[in-house]
């Protein structure tokens, strides 16, 4: 999508610091961080939410998940523990309509839900 920030970050268009890639996952800080640890990851495939994954594009997410794990590893917090956080939809709190996932850490966060 030529409009997407997320598509630009990952196209190397607008700069971001990358935390993690490979051929399918794009991974970078936060800009506006809502923890001491703040990691975006984002398919690189171009899917605009939660509500537009389908059984012909449902492996990014199980990509995303898989490298999770090291994402985590490489931002200090797999051994104390994080928050993984989707956001879907403009009432559910989504700014970038490209589907990404927050990883969370580095303090305890507040309330759990």
């Amino acid at each position: 999508m030529e409009d997407c920030l997320f598509c630009k970050i990952i196209a190397g268009e607008i700069p971001s610091t990358k935390v993690y890639e490979n051929d399918k996952v794009y991974a970078f800080r936060d800009i506006a961080p809502a923890a001491p640890e703040h990691v975006v990851i984002v398919p690189k495939a171009h899917i605009c939410c939660a509500n537009k994954i389908t059984s012909e594009n449902s492996s990014c997410v199980a990509d995303i998940f898989e490298a999770i794990p090291e994402i985590a590893k490489t931002v200090g917090v797999a051994e104390d523990g994080y928050r993984i956080v989707n956001n879907c939809g403009k009432n559910g709190g989504q700014t970038v309509m490209h589907l990404h996932f927050h990883l969370l850490g580095g303090s305890s966060g507040g309330k759990m839900y």
